[in-house]
């Protein structure tokens, strides 16, 4: 492999819900490749700290607070974005969010809030910034950060799942649509990822030491139902998104990568606690 095949040098990349976990990874991911970041995030503060980050491995960033649910605030970080590096080369659509309740038990507004935040503002990102991308003339990449909850039953995450099983539909739409325009398009589809959401810090620090830490039980639940025995790193995701984004993927479009560990390829199946494969889990 020749650096050519993975570098991003001088390319500029949006990532959405930048500021931590997956987001945060894969800036960093990219900006170690050699690219500019626009880190947008609902958090100033997770926006400027990333943005220390990037700066710190050499290249320019943009801290850019949005709201992603917000379609107005969206379009307006895409234009700060153009007007400060004039190009857009690679979008990271990763905002998004969720809580866990039955759907009988969720309110309408509840529904709209998952969905703005899940589904719209990817829509609304693409819109504003695969234009540029065209204009420019170069090409480009987009990557959107779904889940493999799109292509399995989820319950008390019905609107959740509804939304990321829509992203694995436009990831395969906007392929075709953006083919000519050298525009690739794909996604990664992560499962239980360590990020600080996961681990109940929504707002505050994403030093994992500050992070409330699963107990022994859960750890070992963990790892007999994921194949490689343990939870996702927020880095794994990142190096999956630097290949979509990268040249090493440059007839790679359409795709939804899953990087989870292999759950999605057990589907169902988990280690029973003597550690053999069984599609039910048997009490001792």
């Amino acid at each position: 492999m020749q650096p050519q095949d993975y570098l991003l040098t001088d390319k500029v990349a949006i990532v959405t819900g930048g500021g931590g976990g997956i987001g945060r990874a894969i800036a960093l991911e990219l900006a170690s490749a050699g690219a500019d970041i626009v880190v947008a995030d609902i958090v100033p503060e997770r926006c400027q700290e990333v943005a220390e980050r990037v700066r710190e491995l050499g290249r320019s960033a943009l801290a850019a607070p949005t709201d992603m649910a917000d379609t107005g605030q969206v379009n307006a970080m895409v234009e700060q974005a153009d007007q400060r590096f004039g190009r857009i080369d690679i979008l990271v659509n990763n905002a998004g969010g969720v809580s866990g309740r039955a759907f009988l038990e969720q309110s309408e507004r509840s529904w709209r809030k998952h969905i703005d935040l899940n589904l719209i503002s990817m829509f609304a990102a693409t819109s504003a910034a695969a234009p540029i991308m065209i204009r420019g003339g170069r090409g480009g990449a987009i990557v959107n950060v779904t889940s493999i909850e799109a292509s399995r039953a989820a319950p008390a995450y019905a609107v959740y799942a509804a939304c990321k099983a829509g992203m694995n539909n436009f990831t395969r739409t906007m392929a075709l649509e953006l083919a000519d325009h050298d525009i690739r398009v794909n996604a990664i589809a992560p499962d239980y990822t360590v990020t600080p959401g996961t681990r109940g810090n929504w707002t505050g620090s994403v030093d994992p030491a500050a992070w409330r830490q699963p107990s022994q039980g859960q750890q070992e639940a963990t790892a007999r139902r994921i194949p490689l025995r343990r939870p996702g790193i927020d880095a794994e995701c990142g190096k999956a998104a630097l290949y979509l984004a990268s040249p090493m993927s440059s007839y790679v479009t359409g795709v939804v990568l899953p990087v989870d560990g292999g759950s999605w390829a057990s589907s169902g199946w988990i280690r029973d606690r003597s550690g053999q494969w069984t599609l039910m889990e048997v009490n001792e």
